[in-house]
């Protein structure tokens, strides 16, 4: 009978090389709106429109490749021969990658119609071309990144994340504001930053997995794909519905003002900053738990999910107090427009509480990956964020004037509420296993 200690300290192994990564991949986001404020408001408006859009559309395909991991633990578990599974992987990948590409350029000659600023609407078709072609980068390196992660292979993965921070961040200064025979390029620069970032990132995962594995060709992979889309597609659903949620906002917002646009950008990635521990809890708590699934350790599992909860929930609550605390100062380091901070600096309070149950919300997703049953996650979300968080949000963002902070009320109301139907049932779920 292990302690609960052994089982903190088997997840963060896995959890700690994630957690530096996905800090990594986040800070490559917060890069971009770091380098979008110092060159212009516009600049900043215009790419969180742009990748309010984008990223809704590439979420459906990354959320379905985020559960090779969980899919090929719970096939460790059951004695399979996982490594098989590379090459399926990839022709997956790229299926989902030719789709995504495809509709993101089918999305540009409706931008005009969406009733943008004027002086925003190239920036945004710039970005929107480049990007299409970038999902290509983003899905592969998340692909072989899950691929390995499900061989509990974290540290060189997440180490490249690390290093290509400072990669995309040296590429927005030069693409953005100019070097040389460079030209000044702003929002269409820092897409191409990103696109470069994405495709050297890929190669150099795929590279690592041909020289880790002795990988071969597998033909029959009918059951893959469908454990892939059963699982992967409410998760990818669910996942879609959250980012729609928080990204349509972004939207509304900036068809009344592209500052507010801005400010929703620069908060949300304050957010996903702090995030990105309790996701990499949710990565490791779906290796943990569904290799537990599959091998039918139903005790181990329980513990690994109590385990991850735990520690989500706690690293938020600092968070939140961090946050609280340092507000300004925190919302300085994006940008000097006194604007911009003014309408930030009390939507970070409400934050606060919100970090709390978002945290809860995505160790809890995790669990439900481990256990391939994704279901509930997406009629949570769709509960959530669209019965709740946007008509709420209207009512009080719109209808009351309260402009973005009616939103971000709207958001933590539905946390809480998202929060407990997904913990309501995975106490019933516990109760049935032996």
């Amino acid at each position: 009978m292990y302690s609960r200690l052994f089982y903190l300290k088997d997840i963060l192994k896995i959890a700690f090389p994630i957690i530096l990564g996905n800090i990594g991949f986040i800070m490559i986001g917060v890069g971009d709106v770091i380098v979008a404020g110092r060159h212009s408001t516009d600049t900043l408006a215009a790419i969180s429109i742009a990748t309010a859009v984008t990223n809704s559309i590439m979420i459906l395909g990354i959320g379905i490749i985020a559960t090779i991991s969980a899919i090929l633990s719970n096939y460790r578990g059951e004695g399979k021969n996982a490594e098989d599974y590379f090459y399926p992987s990839v022709k997956f990948t790229f299926i989902l990658s030719l789709i995504v590409c495809i509709v993101i350029l089918a999305f540009i000659p409706f931008i005009d119609k969406l009733g943008f600023e004027q002086n925003l609407i190239q920036k945004i078709k710039d970005y929107f071309f480049i990007t299409a072609f970038a999902s290509f980068g983003g899905y592969f390196h998340c692909m072989a990144k899950e691929y390995l992660q499900a061989f509990e292979i974290v540290v060189f993965p997440n180490l490249l994340t690390i290093f290509c921070i400072f990669l995309n961040v040296g590429l927005n200064i030069v693409f953005a504001f100019g070097c040389g025979i460079i030209p000044e390029m702003g929002a269409k620069g820092l897409a191409l930053a990103s696109l470069i970032t994405r495709y050297f990132m890929a190669i150099v995962l795929i590279i690592y997995c041909f020289c880790k594995f002795n990988l071969k060709y597998k033909t029959t992979v009918i059951n893959y794909y469908k454990d892939l889309l059963k699982v992967g597609l409410p998760a990818s659903l669910a996942i879609f519905v959250e980012f729609a949620g928080f990204n349509i906002i972004a939207i509304i917002m900036g068809r009344v003002s592209g500052i507010y646009a801005a400010a929703h950008n620069l908060i949300t990635t304050m957010t996903s900053v702090s995030f990105m521990v309790p996701l990499a809890i949710s990565n490791a708590a779906a290796v943990k738990v569904g290799y537990s699934n599959g091998a039918e350790y139903w005790n181990s599992l329980k513990k690994y999910a109590n385990t991850a909860i735990l520690s989500s929930v706690s690293f938020m609550s600092l968070s939140a107090i961090i946050i609280g605390i340092f507000a300004e100062p925190i919302i300085k380091l994006f940008t000097n427009d006194i604007n911009l901070i003014n309408i930030c600096v009390p939507i970070a309070y409400i934050l606060c509480a919100f970090q709390v149950f978002d945290g809860l919300q995505v160790a809890l997703s995790g669990i439900y990956r481990g256990i391939k049953q994704t279901k509930i996650v997406m009629i949570s979300n769709i509960i959530s964020y669209w019965l709740i968080a946007c008509p709420l949000g209207c009512l009080l963002g719109l209808h009351f004037k309260l402009n973005l902070i009616g939103f971000w009320i709207a958001l933590c109301f539905s946390a809480i509420i998202l929060c407990t139907i997904m913990y309501a049932k995975l106490i019933r779920i516990f109760k049935k296993l032996n």
